[in-house]
């Protein structure tokens, strides 16, 4: 038996050539898989604990996509720079074997991604946005950012806030100006200019926020009547980005799994939401043929009740497991020739 190694360098390869609207229509099929309560098998998140990482094991299975478990290894100190290791084992379907080890550092930002830019395509009231506000520096904002610029048109600034001056913030306003020279971008520090945090918050038209902070990054008054929200930071119970007055301010908070977010995320656990105070957003989304191939279709209805309930929307991800299958089998369908083939690795004797 043998099978195909994908490092970080064929990733980047092979998601070159994937457009934006196929990832955002991926992943509508995938919550819309999770809100059917059929097709899959996708069990709570594993954790744990090592000298210098909190390590989580996502195992799951999409019916008609595959089969994967991811793991990805959160730092424990604020002070580490290195990012998410991450890595994907994608079983065969029919043998059970091994079909591929994949590096999930960048699918894991880039799945993230594509699910909160279905969130804005469906709940944005805004119908030219023009300015995107993003809190963090990561990958997962380097995602977030890219493919928004590149479904929004009508975009003209980015602002990208940190918690400081450092070499990753300055090396992704680069490759973010690199990647889309007609945006103005300009970063800003956290705390160190308070009113300048609060004028372009209250301008912003789409925010973004994936930070590890376990307090508010901004004032709930800050954010303007209309501005969509995708808060991707938080995973535990003492995490939270934003505060309980502004998740209030919304009526109803979009999430892509009832069950997990009631779980894992501090923000709406702190401002006392349970599942029935959350909404799927697979529930928001339909298909005439239940196939990733499909177009999703937009359950208007749905929507507009979301946006009727409060001045605001948001939408809140921890991530689920369905999404990393999901993004996984479609890189390793579209590889073709690119990776490294591992032959021989069990020869079926014991």
């Amino acid at each position: 038996m043998s099978f195909v190694v994908i490092t970080s360098a064929d990733v980047s390869r092979i998601v070159s050539s994937i457009h934006y609207s196929r990832l955002e229509n991926l992943m509508a099929f995938v919550f819309h898989t999770l809100s059917s309560g059929s097709g899959f098998d996708a069990p709570l998140r594993e954790a744990i604990t090592m000298a210098q990482h909190k390590t989580l094991f996502m195992p799951a299975r999409v019916q008609g996509l595959g089969t994967s478990i991811k793991v990805v290894s959160v730092p424990r100190h604020p002070a580490d720079q290195g990012g998410l290791p991450a890595s994907s084992l994608v079983l065969d379907e029919n043998t059970g074997g091994i079909r591929a080890i994949v590096n999930a550092r960048q699918l894991t930002a880039l799945r993230t991604a594509a699910g909160s830019l279905l969130a804005t395509r469906l709940l944005l009231s805004v119908q030219d946005p023009k300015t995107f506000l993003a809190f963090g520096a990561g990958k997962q904002i380097e995602a977030h950012v890219d493919l928004h610029l590149r479904a929004y048109s009508t975009i003209e600034t980015c602002t990208i806030v940190n918690k400081s001056n450092n070499q990753r913030l300055i090396d992704l306003i680069v490759r973010l100006k690199s990647a889309h020279p007609t945006i103005t971008f300009q970063s800003l520090i956290l705390k160190d200019d308070l009113a300048r945090l609060q004028q372009v918050t209250r301008a912003a038209n789409i925010i973004c926020t994936a930070t590890s902070s376990k307090e508010p990054l901004f004032e709930a008054e800050w954010v303007s009547s209309g501005t969509h929200l995708n808060l991707i930071g938080s995973y535990t119970p003492e995490m939270a980005e934003v505060s309980s007055e502004l998740l209030h301010q919304a009526g109803k908070v979009v999430v892509d799994s009832r069950e997990a977010c009631a779980s894992e995320a501090g923000e709406l656990i702190k401002a006392g939401f349970n599942e029935e105070d959350m909404v799927e957003i697979g529930t928001l989304v339909d298909f005439d043929d239940n196939s990733p191939d499909a177009d999703y279709r937009k359950v208007h209805a749905l929507c507009d009740e979301v946006r009727r309930a409060g001045k605001i929307t948001i939408f809140k991800s921890v991530g689920v497991g369905l999404q990393d299958v999901a993004i996984t089998n479609m890189v390793v369908n579209l590889a073709g020739d690119i990776g490294t083939r591992i032959d021989s690795y069990d020869d079926n004797q014991f």
